[in-house]
């Protein structure tokens, strides 16, 4: 009897100190995220295998998975890419979210990231008449710098048809996802407010771009569902320095005081773990900082973010929200670098796997 009373008081300290744990990571870190390009429909086991024993032990609790046009919309079949998830592929993922309590998130680029190299992506192909800079042709072989100033297509924002098109998507996919939250991209978008537009010419660009965002959030807002985007376009790059692919030099970044403010700022340096996040806290945004490959980055990354936590006014604490890991590949190619553990080629950690297994160890350790 003694024994089991024992045993039962054990596992109730046990249980509680669980408990106490987690609220602790929670407050310190409310977002502990992993954002990465969704998977083929032959390796979704694979990565639902991923999130049972590897997402759920290191506390993730938010997934962002970049879809695009790699699902089987039955709105707009149109635009679906020849190897697309079926919505039962989706419902495993979904399924091993819930379990774990993992929050999942689809992404579709919005606005900018319409084409890549020298392709142009679906929504473009098979709608050119939103191309933001039509006379734009698509080059056989893709280089950079370009006479164009081409990096990616952008859609245009003011065309009459698009938003139309974009939120028959933006429904669906949210609601195969079972979400209550869309990430929308908009990072990197170069093109906007040109010139040859007929709608846009002569229009502010942090406007344009504020519009779009304002657009979308309402749009998602009707069904309680809260808009994700990149931050770089909303810093100015000429003044701190941050280039155009960080941070904006087509003077985007004013719009930061016209968007609304429930919005979720995901803020990524991969260099330097510049203090922006305190800016745009500053400016009443929701903040999340997104190391990609470097581990020693990730952890001074996480460091800073706790700390602001910590040392900001009651004010200003709630909108430091955590770290998320990002991947730019596809689900394979990673599940097959962390698996084996793969170095970089000089032999070092500096891997998206390798970033990620050490800041998660940082936060398990918290």
């Amino acid at each position: 009897m003694k024994k089991s009373l024992l045993f039962l008081a054990i596992i109730l300290c046990a249980l509680q100190y669980t408990g106490h744990t987690q609220q602790k990571l929670d407050s310190l870190l409310p977002v502990r995220g992993f954002c990465i390009g969704a998977p083929k429909p032959g390796d979704v086991d694979k990565f639902v295998k991923f999130i049972n024993e590897e997402l759920a032990p290191r506390k993730v609790n938010t997934l962002i998975l970049r879809v695009d046009y790699g699902y089987q919309y039955k709105s707009h079949p149109e635009l679906v890419d020849t190897i697309a998830l079926s919505k039962e592929d989706v419902k495993k993922m979904v399924d091993a979210c819930k379990k774990n309590g993992i929050r999942i998130i689809p992404q579709v680029n919005l606005l900018g990231h319409q084409s890549w190299a020298n392709k142009t992506n679906k929504l473009l192909s098979v709608y050119p008449q939103f191309d933001e800079t039509p006379k734009v042709i698509m080059p056989a072989k893709y280089v950079w710098p370009n006479s164009d100033k081409l990096y990616c297509k952008s859609y245009c924002p003011l065309h009459p048809g698009v938003h139309k098109v974009v939120f028959d998507i933006i429904d669906e996919i949210c609601d195969a996802f079972e979400t209550d939250a869309f990430h929308a991209g908009m990072d990197e978008i170069f093109y906007l407010g040109e010139d040859q537009c007929p709608r846009c010419s002569g229009k502010d660009k942090a406007e344009l771009f504020a519009g779009e965002v304002r657009l979308l959030r309402d749009h998602l807002a009707q069904k309680n569902r809260q808009l994700w985007i990149w931050g770089d376009r909303l810093i100015d790059g000429k003044t701190t320095g941050l280039g155009e692919w960080e941070a904006s030099y087509n003077n985007t970044y004013r719009a930061i005081d016209m968007v609304p403010k429930d919005i979720m700022v995901c803020d990524w340096h991969y260099e330097r773990a510049d203090k922006t996040p305190v800016y745009f806290a500053m400016k009443g945004l929701n903040v999340i900082t997104c190391p990609w490959r470097v581990p020693a980055l990730a952890l001074e990354q996480t460091d800073d973010m706790i700390n602001f936590k910590k040392q900001s006014s009651e004010e200003m604490q709630p909108h430091f929200q955590g770290m998320m890991q990002t991947v730019w590949s596809d689900a394979s190619s990673f599940l097959k670098g962390f698996y084996a553990n793969t170095k970089d080629k000089d032999g070092s950690d500096n891997t998206p796997w390798g970033c990620f297994k050490a800041m998660y160890a940082k936060i398990d350790a918290l």
